[in-house]
């Protein structure tokens, strides 16, 4: 009888540990999934996201294009001897902002 009992106990715990790597396995398998799920549609998120932030930044560029060529032009006065636009360049250096006649081709 008593061996009996201890056949049934080293058994027991073999089944045990079978189950709890089963349902190890199972778990992480369902936790791969959700986090590729979640994975796929925070993507598809970002990517509307830049979809619709692209207008914006073309017209950002545009603007800073624009203020490039101002600035570019001011500087280039400056340089001819405008007193105007030396005022202006002299204004911005003061304030950390340094205006450059732009590359002559």
């Amino acid at each position: 009888m008593p061996a009996e009992r201890h056949e049934r106990a080293s058994a027991h715990p073999a089944g045990a540990l079978s189950l709890a790597v089963v349902l190890l396995v199972v778990s992480f398998f369902l936790m791969s999934v959700f986090q590729t799920i979640e994975l796929i549609h925070d993507h598809g998120a970002l990517s509307d996201l830049r979809a619709a932030q692209e207008p914006t930044v073309q017209e950002a560029l545009k603007v800073r294009h624009q203020l490039e060529s101002l600035a570019g032009g001011t500087a280039q006065l400056a340089a001819d001897g405008d007193a105007a636009a030396r005022s202006i360049v002299e204004t911005m250096r003061r304030q950390g902002i340094t205006l450059t006649p732009p590359k002559k081709p």
